[in-house]
């Protein structure tokens, strides 16, 4: 007998805990970078969403200092 593992979805809208996961960043971080607006997000409601193209977005406006 197997076992099928679910595929992993591909979100297109995480919580800023998930996004904190996909950064490898802490979640008050996270916040801070939304409050300055540095990572983009939207409000559903009470709570806040952040689009997968926003974090790629942030990821991809990161600087890299040469060696």
């Amino acid at each position: 007998m197997s076992t099928a593992t679910a595929a992993p979805v591909d979100r297109l809208l995480y919580k800023p805990e998930e996004a904190a996961e996909a950064l490898a960043i802490g979640r008050s971080t996270v916040y801070e970078l939304m409050a300055d607006g540095s990572l983009k997000y939207i409000k559903l409601g009470r709570t806040r969403r952040i689009r997968r193209a926003d974090i790629e977005a942030y990821v991809e406006s990161l600087v890299t200092l040469p060696n």
